[in-house]
């Protein structure tokens, strides 16, 4: 679905969508416990389905910005930063419960960062903006 949304929508609106949900639903997951039964299945849903709809968006950004050509590998490289904020994220969250004892803090600033993020999507230019210095790189000359 979220392909078929990338063909026909702006792709920083849908990541900033995407995001934004993301983040609140990390938000209120340290609530969701004191709902019962329908608190967690809530966060999941909403956490779950939003997890791999940001990968067409994110591809058809780097297309857009980057051209056919580089967006692969500019794609390889957000995929690894991804990977790496993950791991970072995971062992900072250990951390933090060991030092506090609870995940919450975890989940907020997870939270909060996403809603972060959501805002940074949509300063992202439509068109190539190669600055000067790397426009050498980018061309080979």
């Amino acid at each position: 679905m979220s392909g078929w949304l990338s063909d026909r929508w702006d792709s920083r609106w849908l990541l900033f969508w995407y995001y934004s949900l993301r983040g609140l639903s990390l938000l209120f997951l340290p609530f969701a416990f004191g709902l019962g039964l329908f608190g967690l299945p809530l966060f999941a849903v909403f956490y779950g389905l939003d997890w791999v709809a940001t990968v067409p968006p994110t591809i058809r950004i780097a297309t857009a910005v980057f051209g056919r050509e580089r967006a692969p590998v500019v794609f390889g490289w957000i995929f690894t930063a991804h990977q790496l904020g993950a791991a970072s994220t995971a062992l900072a969250t250990g951390w933090s419960r060991t030092a506090v004892g609870s995940y919450d803090a975890a989940f907020i600033t997870s939270g909060a960062l996403c809603l972060f993020g959501s805002m940074l999507v949509l300063c992202i230019a439509r068109r190539p903006q190669i600055l000067p210095a790397f426009a050498e790189l980018a061309t080979g000359t």
